[in-house]
C-alpha cells in the first residue's frame, strides 16, 4: 500500500458532442458544421490552443533533493516572499511575491535548486448549442444501463468479456485530476470517496453551464453499473476527484502537481490525467515591462531555463507517484503533433517520467452499421510519435464527412455523433465527446480492472507489463508512432494474471 502523503497547445477533449438531458429528449452540441473541414476547425478551437503564460507573482521552489530545506518558510519570508504550499516528500513548494527580485533571492537559499514562475495553460473552452435531434426508445437497448449499447469502446477493448472473469475494479482507487465534477451525479455519486479542489476560489463541484470535462472522464473510468445511463470500464472502482482546472478550463502546473501529491496521499492506485500541454523546449519573448508604448525598457527574456526546471518539477511529482505504487496515465494530446519530427515540443505530463501516454482511436461512420467499419482507426487529431505514445485506447472522432441523421440502437442523431465517446456530464446528464482526454480514462479503467483482479495490490511496473503483453499490436509490428505497443485489450489484460 502507498504511503499517505512562447506558445503552448493544451490537451483536453475536443468537446464536440451531444449532451443528453436527464430525460434524453433534447441534446446540445458544441459547434459543428456540415463538412469535415469545418468540424475539424471547430475541434481545434475547442481543444484550447493558447499562450503559455507566466503567472504573475506565483512561483515554484524546487529543492536540490527530494526534501525541502529546513526553515524554508522563514527563509522565503526573508527573500520577500510567502510560502503558499509545501510538498515535502518531493522537494517542492509554492510561493507568492510581488518583489521582482524574489526568484533570484530565494534561489540562494541553501538546498534550493531553482525558483521559477508557475505557468498556466488553457485546457478547453466548449460552446454548446442546441441540436434538433431526439432520442427514440432509449430504454430498449438490451442492457440494464440504457446507453451502454452506444459505448463502442467497450466492444473494441473487450470490456464485457473482462467483466465476465470477475474483474470490475473492486478494491481499486482511481484519482481523476481534471476540471470540476458533478459530485451528485447519480451514475457517479456512490463511487466517489474523496474530492478536493486545488483551484483557488472554486469548489470541486463543477459550477459552469457548459460541458463538464471532469465529469465525463470520471464516468468513463467508473460510472456505476446501476441501471442508469452509461457504465464505466471499472464500475466497482472508487473515485478520488481532484479539481486542477477551473470551470473555464484554465489550469496551472502547480495545481496539477498538488493534485498528484494529493492523490498519492489518498492512496490512489491509478491517476488519470486528461490534461496537459505541448511545451516548446526553448522559448524567448519580449517583456515590455508594463509599458507597451515605450520600447526603451523592453527586455528579451529567455524562458528556456524556466521551462527545463518546470519539466523537472513535474517529473518530481510523477516519479514520486510511481515510486509510491501509483500507475499514472495521461492523454497524449489532440494536436496531431508528430513527436518523431518535432523535437522542440515536449508533451507534459504525457511524456513525464513514469507516465503511460495514451493516443486515441475512433471509428468513422459506426452508426451506418456497415461490415468492416473499424473501431481501431487512429483518430484524426491524436498526437503521435514512437517515444510519445505508450498505448492507444478509444477516444472517438468527429470527421465523418456529412451531417445526415440516422436511427441507431434506439437513438436518432447525426452519424458523426455516434463515433464519439458517450459518458456522464453536468446536472446528471450525459454527453458525447472526442479526444485523447476520452482515451486516457478508458486506459485508466483497464488498469483498474487489472489491479482489482490482483486483489487491489499490483505495482505500476506489473500493471504496465500486463498492458504491454496483452495489447492488440496494430499498425507496424512492435512499438509504432500511433498505437505505441498496441490498442488496449481488457480481456487479455486481466487474463495475464490468471
Amino acid at each position: 500500500m502507498k504511503n499517505s502523503l512562447f506558445n503552448v497547445t493544451a490537451i483536453a477533449s475536443t468537446c464536440l458532442g451531444l449532451l443528453f438531458t436527464t430525460s434524453c429528449n433534447k441534446h446540445e452540441v458544441a459547434p459543428v458544421a456540415g463538412d469535415a473541414t469545418a468540424q475539424a476547425s471547430n475541434a481545434a478551437a475547442a481543444s484550447g490552443a493558447s499562450a503559455f503564460v507566466r503567472r504573475a507573482h506565483q512561483y515554484i521552489i524546487i529543492s536540490a533533493s527530494d526534501k525541502l530545506p529546513a526553515g524554508l518558510e522563514g527563509k522565503t519570508a526573508a527573500a520577500n516572499g510567502r510560502l503558499t504550499a509545501q510538498l515535502p516528500a518531493i522537494g517542492l513548494a509554492t510561493a507568492t511575491s510581488t518583489d521582482p527580485g524574489f526568484a533570484a533571492k530565494a534561489a540562494k537559499i541553501e538546498g534550493v535548486r531553482s525558483v521559477i514562475h508557475d505557468f498556466s495553460y488553457q485546457g478547453y473552452n466548449p460552446q454548446p448549442r442546441t441540436l434538433d435531434a431526439t432520442a427514440a426508445n432509449g430504454a430498449a437497448l438490451g442492457s440494464a444501463n440504457p446507453f451502454y449499447a452506444l459505448q463502442w469502446g467497450f466492444e473494441a477493448m473487450q470490456v464485457p468479456q473482462a467483466w465476465a472473469t470477475g474483474a470490475r475494479g473492486q478494491k481499486v482507487r482511481v484519482a481523476v485530476l481534471d476540471g470540476g465534477f458533478d459530485l451528485q451525479h447519480p451514475d457517479l455519486q456512490n463511487n466517489i470517496i474523496a474530492s478536493e479542489s486545488f483551484v483557488p476560489t472554486e469548489p470541486a463541484q463543477f459550477m459552469g453551464m457548459g460541458f463538464s470535462h471532469g465529469t465525463h472522464t470520471a464516468g468513463t473510468v467508473a460510472a456505476l453499473d446501476n441501471n442508469l445511463g452509461v457504465v464505466g470500464v471499472a464500475p466497482e472502482a472508487k473515485l478520488i476527484l481532484a479539481k486542477v482546472l477551473n470551470d473555464n478550463g484554465t489550469g496551472s502546473f502547480s495545481w496539477m502537481i498538488k493534485g498528484i501529491y494529493y492523490a498519492v496521499a489518498q492512496e490512489a492506485d491509478v491517476i488519470n490525467l486528461s490534461l496537459g500541454a505541448a511545451i516548446p523546449r526553448s522559448s524567448r519573448y519580449l517583456d515590455d515591462n508594463g509599458t507597451p508604448d515605450n520600447p526603451a525598457d523592453d527586455v528579451l527574456v529567455n524562458e528556456t531555463r524556466e521551462i527545463q526546471e518546470l519539466l523537472v518539477a513535474i517529473g518530481k511529482a510523477t516519479t514520486y507517484a510511481r515510486q509510491q505504487g501509483v500507475t499514472v496515465i495521461a492523454a497524449a494530446g489532440n494536436d496531431a503533433n508528430d513527436g518523431n519530427h518535432d523535437g522542440n515540443l515536449v508533451n507534459v505530463p504525457a511524456t513525464s517520467p513514469g507516465v503511460i501516454s495514451i493516443s486515441a482511436t475512433g471509428p468513422m461512420g459506426w452508426a451506418n452499421d456497415k461490415p468492416g467499419t473499424s473501431l481501431d482507426r487512429m483518430a484524426s487529431y491524436t498526437n503521435y510519435g514512437t517515444a510519445d505514445v505508450t498505448f492507444a485506447a478509444p477516444g472517438g472522432d468527429f470527421v465523418y464527412p456529412t451531417n445526415e441523421l440516422v436511427n441507431f440502437r434506439g437513438f436518432r442523431s447525426n452519424v458523426w455523433a455516434f463515433d464519439m465517446v458517450l459518458s456522464t456530464n453536468r446536472a446528471g446528464g450525459y454527453t458525447w465527446s472526442a479526444g485523447t482526454s476520452m482515451a486516457a480514462p478508458h486506459a485508466a479503467g483497464v488498469a483498474a480492472l487489472i489491479i482489482g483482479k490482483h486483489n487491489g495490490q499490483l505495482a505500476p511496473a506489473q500493471v504496465e507489463a500486463a498492458l504491454r503483453a496483452s495489447a492488440d499490436d496494430l499498425g507496424k509490428p512492435g512499438r509504432d508512432p500511433y498505437y505505441g505497443y498496441g490498442r488496449l485489450n481488457a480481456l487479455r489484460a486481466v487474463s495475464q494474471l490468471q
